[in-house]
């Protein structure tokens, strides 16, 4: 007998019928009840979101929704709306020339210092589609599916660094500690398979995002929540196999003790948090059948993979991509895909807006083009949404941190583009304006809690009523702001 078999024989001895039924009958009334409240979603209710039970149950949205599903597709880094969307001829008829004091003074920059030089646009702009909308020749796929997308071309934000941006554009606050968006998501609906996460995040480019994983984190709502990042080359999940010598069985024995052990724990402390680690558990134990064959790309026609540009076993934004619409087939309610190659400086040969963008486009072109007509033609985009977009948007002017012909830009939170597509959103719209050098937004300006609300409107939620009591009172997504940006929806 092995150590962890007999560590088994030794609970189960101590866990005797009449000691069962004398210790755990509140806990089996607990997992009723959660039962009844959506837990074979993966959901609980907690002590602290009691108050919200008599006026909002987790798993049912406050109005027919039209999204079933969201995929975010986040540029970390800060993509340039002027060399992608927004297109400003002036802009490239005052390349070089020295930038106005007024857009300086009293100014939040990263890395200017002085007086900068203005930079046109280092791509070219051509009218695409039925709507005309100008898009980049750096992407030159995607433009054939812009009459699917609005764009959304006066967004701003809070933040100019990278890390507070990024957690502002995912938890609605600069600042560590609140749950994501996708978390959010997952707690207000649950997720309609409950082998797999309602949240999953994958990512490309290399390296860790400037906000690492609180942008997926929880918060304060339990971490059955979270967001689980999985891989597009390797082990899916890390350590998500059995250890040598263990098979199913013997791991389902063990977690079933782990599990009993955990729910006495809960009887005697009442920590909510452990029913959230009873249910991760268990999810574990079911992704291990489920997950491996949902991440095989290799079973996808050839022809799939070759529209999305996706090569089995590597690391890529279009394998990714291709993951996102297999995982919306299958029911996870947030997919998250992270790609960390937008932070255009210029630092370097070859990089920043001019040729390090163009490649950083070349990655993306394809597979997010492909995402778009492969939910379209499976009949999935009508209840998907597809969210595209930075945590901020880029300057006007050169940083001019090596002088002339620094073709960078820094970090701009006055106005970035945005686009959405699917799931009730309004096809061909370009909504927002810049002023004439895309400095400010000057029309139709959204903030990101705008942004936020708009998709918890899709999803059938009423941004201010989905609330989670924390620390004596209720908090919410947007917190005190934002506003459902209907003039984009259908």
């Amino acid at each position: 007998m092995n150590i962890l078999e007999e560590a088994i024989y030794r609970r189960a001895a101590y866990n005797s019928r009449r000691h069962f039924l004398k210790k755990c009958t509140s806990g089996l009334g607990a997992l009723a009840l959660g039962s009844m409240l959506g837990c074979s979603k993966g959901l609980f209710s907690t002590p602290e979101a009691g108050s919200n039970a008599a006026k909002f149950i987790p798993g049912l949205p406050h109005f027919a929704p039209k999204a079933k599903s969201v995929i975010f597709m986040h540029m970390a880094g800060g993509p340039s709306h002027l060399e992608l969307f927004d297109y400003k001829p002036e802009l490239q008829r005052l390349d070089g020339k020295d930038t106005p004091q007024s857009l300086l003074e009293g100014k939040n920059f990263a890395f200017i210092k002085g007086t900068p030089k203005l930079l046109g646009p280092r791509s070219r702009f051509l009218q695409a589609g039925n709507s005309g909308t100008f898009v980049s020749d750096y992407l030159p796929r995607f433009a054939e599916v812009i009459d699917e997308v609005t764009l959304l071309k006066a967004m701003h934000t809070d933040e100019f660094n990278h890390a507070p941006a990024q957690l502002l554009m995912q938890t609605g606050s600069s600042r560590l500690g609140k749950p994501s968006l996708g978390s959010w998501t997952v707690y207000g609906l649950g997720s309609e398979n409950e082998n797999l996460p309602g949240f999953i995040v994958l990512t490309s480019g290399g390296g860790s995002i400037s906000a690492g994983k609180s942008a997926w984190g929880s918060g304060f709502l339990p971490t059955v929540y979270q967001g689980v990042q999985c891989r597009s080359k390797g082990e899916p999940v890390l350590f998500l196999s059995n250890p040598d010598k263990i098979d199913n069985h013997l791991r389902k024995r063990s977690i079933d003790i782990i599990n009993e052990i955990n729910q006495q724990e809960y009887e005697n402390i009442g920590d909510p948090e452990i029913l959230s680690r009873i249910a991760q558990y268990e999810l574990a134990f079911k992704m291990q059948a489920t997950v491996p064959d949902v991440m095989d790309i290799g079973d996808e026609p050839d022809y799939i993979r070759e529209m999305y540009g996706a090569v089995p076993g590597e690391a890529s934004f279009a394998n990714n991509c291709l993951l996102a619409r297999r995982l919306v087939e299958k029911g996870v309610r947030f997919i998250q895909l992270y790609d960390n190659r937008w932070d255009t400086h210029g630092v370097g040969e070859g990089n920043g807006v001019g040729e390090g963008m163009r490649r950083s486009c070349e990655a993306i072109d394809k597979p997010m083009t492909a995402l778009i007509r492969d939910l379209k033609q499976r009949g999935l985009l009508d209840e998907t949404l597809v969210v595209w977009g930075g945590e901020f948007g880029r300057t006007p002017m050169m940083e001019a941190r090596t002088g002339e012909g620094f073709n960078g830009r820094d970090h701009h939170l006055e106005a970035f583009t945005m686009w959405m597509a699917g799931a009730g959103v309004k096809r061909g719209l370009s909504y927002g304006e810049t002023d004439e050098i895309g400095y400010y937004g000057v029309k139709d300006r959204v903030h990101v809690h705008d942004l936020h609300a708009t998709i918890l409107h899709q999803l059938g939620f009423d941004h201010e009523k989905l609330t989670y009591e924390f620390q004596g009172r209720p908090f919410r997504l947007t917190d005190v702001h934002g506003k459902v940006v209907h003039d984009i929806l259908s």
